[in-house]
């Protein structure tokens, strides 16, 4: 008798749990319904192109961020010399790219967020959160990327690079859940464009019998007929297609200069700036016009016990070398450039001490700021291109690029070629 009662008030509280997560029962009037365009394969090959284009996007991202800010287990070449600016360049196209391909897959998909019941179970609420938390990571991502590639910072209350790089790490573990849930839905959807004619409407007719069963209901537009949207759906797929080749054309220009003329929504062109190079950061906005112009200017060069100053006469006067290397900005932009000075290694050297497994952090004349110095690891001390610039083309620096002497050193992120350098400190590597 204990038993059957126990069952019992398990049964009726099985019973009022599913009346809680299924109230109401009616659906709203407002609820979207699906439209013949609309169909398992469309979604399937939209999150196909967007999941690529998300987990190149991804990788590139992560390598970007480990760059300018590495742990210690993490080690970064300075040759190729172009390797920085190609894989932040395609993280900012693909990253661009997804714009289209997320409003399409959203519109593909965005009926079914409305499914009804909205919520069948514990297992059911769990895996709406998940998609809720994917789009909601996506759409963030997406977002703050294009701001940050528009140098408007104005809408985002928080450090851009800090907030862009976790919220990416819980996009792609949304998306890679998702995919592990859905891939059965996608095989067999992907797979009817290999079946015969005669197979095809079968095959389709048996997947949204499987969606059905899955979700428990009829999902709004399976009545129509799978070859009465098929032109249309191809036509929405060219579109998107052709949507993001023109953003790509249009954006990728800031990378690579042959596009430049065709570049008209790229923030920055390889051209513009003084001395024919862009600049982010101006003297007057970092606030060292007077304290680099000062004729008492000297670089301090510090480490292992001793220490010197030299005078930009002082670097004038020592072998002057000459390297081409771009700037590679994280916001995509990137343009080479000509440039003049004496090699790090060779101030380094002046100390008298063994550069092997040593490291330079260059200061900058900036009272502040979050990338006011940087660290200048082996590779790169040692690499012949890294120089103290001194000159851009055949004239002095610019003030605004970093006058009178800036840090470039090859196959390094744009916000770590320290301008306004006031002081080189050599170290052993921590």
């Amino acid at each position: 008798m204990v038993r059957d009662a126990d069952g019992g008030l398990r049964r009726a509280a099985d019973a009022r749990l599913r009346r809680i997560l299924t109230w109401p029962a009616t659906p709203p009037r407002w609820r979207p319904q699906a439209g013949p365009l609309r169909s398992a394969r469309l979604t399937s090959l939209l999150g196909v192109a967007l999941g690529v284009a998300f987990g190149v996007c991804f990788v590139t991202g992560v390598l970007s961020h480990l760059v300018q800010h590495p742990p210690g287990w993490f080690w970064w070449p300075s040759r190729p010399v172009g390797l920085y600016r190609f894989t932040q360049g395609l993280h900012v196209a693909t990253g661009l790219v997804t714009v289209p391909l997320l409003g399409a897959k959203l519109w593909s998909v965005y009926p079914r967020l409305f499914t009804w019941p909205p919520v069948r179970g514990l297992a059911h609420a769990a895996e709406r959160a998940s998609v809720a938390a994917l789009v909601a990571a996506a759409l963030f991502q997406v977002v703050s990327g294009v701001l940050n590639v528009a140098h408007w910072y104005a809408p985002m209350p928080f450090f851009f690079t800090t907030a862009h790089y976790w919220v990416a790490w819980l996009a792609i573990g949304g998306l890679l859940t998702h995919i592990g849930v859905q891939l059965p839905a996608i095989r067999a959807a992907l797979s009817h464009s290999k079946a015969p004619e005669g197979d095809r409407a079968r095959q389709e007719e048996r997947a949204r019998q499987e969606e059905r069963a899955r979700q428990g209901e009829a999902a709004p537009g399976d009545e129509v007929a799978p070859e009465s949207g098929a032109v249309g759906r191809r036509e929405v797929l060219v579109a998107v297609a052709a949507a993001a080749g023109v953003i790509t054309v249009a954006t990728v220009g800031q990378t690579v200069r042959p596009l430049a003329v065709v570049g008209v929504l790229a923030p920055r062109r390889p051209g513009d700036g003084p001395q024919g190079l862009p600049v982010n950061r101006t003297a007057a906005a970092a606030g060292v016009r007077d304290v680099a112009l000062d004729p008492a200017y000297r670089l301090t060069v510090a480490g292992f016990g001793r220490s010197f100053s030299l005078s930009v006469t002082d670097l004038a006067a020592m072998p002057q070398h000459t390297a081409v290397l771009p700037i590679a900005c994280v916001e995509g932009w990137s343009s080479a450039a000509t440039w003049t000075g004496v090699r790090l290694r060779d101030l380094a050297d002046l100390l008298g001490a063994d550069l092997a497994g040593a490291e330079a952090v260059v200061e900058s004349l900036q009272a502040s700021g979050r990338y006011r110095a940087s660290v200048v690891a082996g590779p790169h001390l040692a690499d012949d291109r890294t120089l103290i610039a001194l000159r851009l083309g055949r004239e002095p620096l610019d003030l605004d690029h970093g006058f009178p002497a800036r840090l470039i050193a090859p196959n390094r992120p744009g916000v770590l070629q320290t301008k306004w350098v006031a002081r080189i400190t050599v170290r052993r590597s921590s």
